[in-house]
């Protein structure tokens, strides 16, 4: 009996020593393999610094509209007659393209005119024959003549104003706009028919204030209109508005594009309008910025396997690149991606580096 406890208390023993070293080679293990991984590097990817030209672009939305356009009215009241034109119709200049008729209201005093003609035209007969008998001196013939020749102006006046008055065209154009139809009662001033020219559309869009005193004539910019989504046309600014739209605080500009396109009123049209331009920048992935709680941006600058955190200075972004003003130079590597959690200090392993661009190098911008 005894034999057999000390063989139970001898098992305990051996099994509890087992435990204890298995679970420190198990710990052993475990540390080491932390180690190995605190030591692994981590993977980055990397992009040289470069030197090139970049950009400070506004993006605006304007229209395309007409320079030359016309709102005829109606110049009396009476009924439209002969309307000739639809929208879309081409005129050219001179074109009648509709009558107002004017008649109506003033036949008594067209027949009035008539019957003073023909009375004056029977005083001058008979003062000219008193004339040549000499019964009356020349003055009283010329007297004669001037009043009839004066109720004559006045019958014709009366008579052309009742003719049917003609609405043409001002220069060669296309309508855009109809607001009436054969038979309207029209009075003055109404308007009837819009009508543009062709070949003077614009591109017209408002500037934010800020950027206000930056825009004068000549500016270049490129523009992409919705109707030609696969087409980019570069302009020019054509006229800058001197004063400052009061509601908007924004100041219109216009821009005339440079190559030969069917544009239409109307069309909506996105510009990129580049207000300053460096040729010899130092620029960077804008993805390489980061931006601290306190504001700061920082960069990481791969060295040696390691990296440093750098504070940067930025300045013109354009698209995905960013002037950097200071804290770098050309052809150094920074971080592009893995960068949010890396510490200065860290081994890395760039598992893909852009190529160190042409040019590259140089004194820091």
């Amino acid at each position: 009996m005894k034999n057999r406890k000390v063989t139970i208390i001898a098992s305990a023993v051996l099994i509890i020593i087992v435990v204890i070293i298995g679970r420190a080679i198990f710990s052993g293990g475990a540390a080491s393999e932390s180690a190995n991984a605190k030591k692994k590097p981590v993977q980055v990817k990397a992009e040289a610094v470069s030197v090139e030209s970049i950009s400070e672009i506004i993006e605006l939305t304007g229209s395309v509209v007409p320079q030359r356009i016309a709102r005829l009215a109606s110049p009396a009241e009476g009924p439209v007659m002969n309307l000739r034109v639809r929208e879309g119709d081409r005129v050219t200049m001179g074109y009648v393209i509709l009558s107002i008729g004017r008649r109506e209201g003033i036949d008594a005093q067209i027949t009035s005119y008539q019957e003073a003609v023909k009375k004056e035209e029977e005083n001058l007969n008979r003062t000219q024959q008193l004339v040549e008998s000499q019964a009356l001196p020349g003055e009283e013939l010329d007297r004669a003549r001037a009043t009839y020749e004066n109720a004559r102006a006045q019958l014709i006046k009366a008579m052309e104003a009742v003719q049917d008055f003609s609405v043409v065209a001002p220069w060669n154009g296309v309508i855009s706009k109809v607001n009436i139809r054969d038979g309207d009662y029209v009075v003055p001033r109404a308007p009837l028919v819009e009508v543009y020219d062709p070949a003077n559309l614009i591109v017209q869009a408002a500037v934010p204030e800020e950027y206000s005193a930056q825009i004068h004539n000549g500016l270049p910019l490129t523009v992409r209109l919705d109707a030609f989504p696969d087409s980019t046309f570069h302009a020019s600014i054509t006229r800058t508005y001197p004063f400052l739209e009061e509601r908007m605080r924004t100041r219109t500009v216009e821009a005339e594009i440079d190559a030969k396109v069917s544009i239409l009123p109307g069309m909506f049209a996105r510009l990129l309008l580049p207000l300053k331009t460096v040729d010899s920048a130092v620029v960077l992935p804008s993805q390489s910025v980061l931006v601290l709680p306190s504001g700061d941006r920082v960069v990481f600058v791969v060295s040696a396997d390691t990296v440093s955190r750098r504070s940067v200075e930025l300045g013109i972004e354009q698209e995905n690149r960013v002037q950097v003003l200071s804290g770098v130079t050309a052809g150094e590597l920074v971080v592009v991606a893995g960068n949010e959690k890396l510490r200065p200090g860290a081994e890395v392993r760039v598992i893909q580096s852009g190529s160190k661009p042409k040019g590259s190098g140089g004194d820091q911008q």
